[in-house]
């Protein structure tokens, strides 16, 4: 029997002159077999028209590729607080924001969206998560695409909400267009919530009783820079971290994991994008102490 492709890729940048067509040929090159972008800077509001980004050209390119186009990610700005109930001007920002990239990200025909569920700034967890459902609603009965959202899990720095399986499923619970919501699991954020990563099958079982792993969109594929529980959100490249390459592989290699797409978020070595030979390594299996020498 044929081995099945690993569905794995990497954070692209979305850039002239190319722009999608370029992610495109970007991901291609590194071996993956999807990908993941933002439709514009994650720290402002400032957006491009869609109608600039080549996204025919990029399409035509996926299909040729072989790419699944339901598995290609996108990431919505890391501004979009749908939790903070303290500033009304953010909340507002993330309720228009959030209702303009799903219409972007239908655009370039992606089918889902990565959220960070936000920060409580004070205000408690249960008012943070409440103020999520109600974004979340708010914009989901106004959007008019199919756009399925991927609720990230959280590192629990600072007042993040989100940290918690529990957490998770309580948004979950709560959005009155349950076929439209999901997680995406980032195995960095789940170490450094105090998850124990290292033992792939628990952590599954615990994720597929607590919320169902019908709802896992997509695995973030990230090494920490810190201890398990150590609420820091640093994420480090494969193998170079606490959580170590075993361990990663498992996650990318799992069999309950085969129709996800894995998406790398790992940082550049000095100026050289990793993804190549990380995912190289993971995809045989097989780890090389020295592979950034080969960047």
């Amino acid at each position: 029997m044929a081995k099945e492709k690993i569905i794995i890729g990497s954070h692209i940048s979305l850039a002239g002159p190319d722009y999608y067509l370029g992610t495109v040929k970007e991901a291609l090159s590194y071996g993956e077999t999807t990908f993941m972008f933002y439709t514009g800077a994650p720290q402002n509001t400032i957006r491009i028209p869609t109608e600039r980004f080549k996204i025919d050209e990029g399409r035509a390119l996926i299909k040729e590729s072989g790419i699944d186009e339901a598995t290609i990610v996108c990431h919505a700005p890391y501004i979009i607080n749908p939790a903070n109930t303290i500033n009304p001007s953010t909340l507002d920002l993330a309720k228009s924001f959030l209702l303009s990239e799903l219409k972007r990200v239908s655009d370039f025909h992606v089918s889902m969206i990565v959220l960070h569920p936000g920060a409580h700034v004070g205000a408690g967890p249960e008012a943070g998560i409440q103020s999520c459902i109600d974004v979340l609603n708010e914009v989901l009965s106004q959007d008019g695409t199919d756009v399925k959202i991927a609720i990230e899990t959280m590192a629990g720095k600072g007042s993040e909400i989100g940290v918690t399986f529990e957490q998770i499923k309580q948004i979950l619970d709560g959005v009155e267009y349950p076929k439209r919501v999901g997680v995406c699991l980032d195995t960095c954020h789940v170490n450094d919530a105090g998850y124990d990563v290292h033992d792939v099958d628990g952590l599954l079982e615990e994720f597929d009783r607590v919320i169902g792993l019908d709802k896992l969109l997509v695995v973030h594929i990230n090494d920490s820079k810190n201890p398990i529980g150590a609420h820091k959100d640093r994420h480090s490249n494969i193998g170079l971290g606490e959580i170590g390459f075993e361990t990663i592989e498992k996650f990318v290699t799992h069999p309950k994991l085969t129709k996800i797409p894995k998406i790398l978020e790992t940082p550049y070595i000095g100026e050289k994008p990793p993804y190549k030979k990380e995912i190289e390594m993971l995809v045989n299996g097989k780890y090389d102490p020295d592979w950034q020498k080969d960047l």
